[in-house]
């Protein structure tokens, strides 16, 4: 195969063969299938990556993937190609729920542990802390988050954000749980140590065998499995109801919907159910 050469645009053009074979590795390692009209978003997002290793062509980079050529190369594969849409109170009434469940006895008495498990570059994960901030009566609550991109979850663990990016956070919340940026830093924000302490970040992968993460009483997996087909979905939500205490929530898109693949889960509104 004759290596391709870049166009007036500097892109490197792939062909139908290439593309399946990184279509088959997004796969084979987080079960996401990439359609075949996406093949201008993997040239977008790996075009510049063989420009920087000086590679040729899209076969070339694959070679050195598989072959271990490129130690850590799978990892920036997977976090150029993983979706990352977020924002800070996306699908307001979840979090609404939320600050409900925080007033009943369970929540009001007992340590809370949340899990939310596509926490991208962390807008949703700070989302449900600041509402468990304000609605809960004890400081025993804990949010684990986790992706299966290093990268967003590095952006995740600094909790540093454009102002314009805090715009849909209730402006009680912005000024009770977030420092506004000065000088250099001018237009930004940071989350509050107060609130990050009651997080913690963590890479997974949902499509392998799950981490020991212990038992979770809501667990928030939403606009996620849009992106799998059906039994890699149906894998995940079981592998992941292990994680839900019996009358646990478990949360997904309002786009979403766990029909044909919710086993221990009963709805008890469009998107939300509980493990019975």
């Amino acid at each position: 195969m004759n290596p391709a050469m870049p166009d007036r645009s500097g892109t490197i053009a792939i062909d139908d063969l290439e593309f399946q074979q990184f279509q088959r590795l997004l796969f084979e390692q987080t079960g996401i299938h990439l359609a075949a009209n996406k093949k201008p978003l993997l040239t977008g997002r790996l075009n510049q990556r063989l420009r920087q290793l000086g590679l040729p062509s899209y076969a070339m980079y694959y070679r050195a993937i598989v072959s271990g050529k490129l130690p850590g190369e799978l990892q920036e594969v997977i976090d150029r190609l993983t979706t990352n849409e977020t924002s800070f109170f996306r699908e307001p009434k979840h979090f609404d729920f939320l600050r409900e469940l925080c007033q009943s006895p369970a929540f009001r008495h007992n340590p809370v542990r949340i899990w939310c498990a596509a926490s991208s570059s962390g807008e949703e994960p700070y989302s449900i802390a600041m509402s468990m901030a304000d609605a809960m009566a004890h400081e025993r609550w804990e949010v684990v988050a986790s992706d299966v991109n290093s990268d967003v979850l590095r952006q995740a663990r600094a909790g540093h954000y454009s102002l314009q990016r805090g715009a849909s956070i209730p402006k009680a919340y912005l000024h009770r749980y977030c420092l506004k940026g000065t000088g250099a830093q001018a237009g930004t924000f940071v989350i509050g140590p107060e609130l990050r302490a009651h997080l913690q970040f963590l890479r997974v992968n949902l499509n392998t065998d799950l981490p020991s993460l212990g038992q979770f009483d809501v667990i928030f997996l939403r606009n996620t499995l849009i992106y799998f087909p059906q039994d890699v979905k149906q894998r995940i939500v079981g592998n992941m109801q292990r994680f839900l205490k019996k009358n646990g929530y478990f949360i997904v898109g309002h786009s979403e919907t766990l029909m044909h693949v919710a086993g221990e889960l009963q709805s008890v509104s469009p998107s939300i159910y509980r493990r019975v």
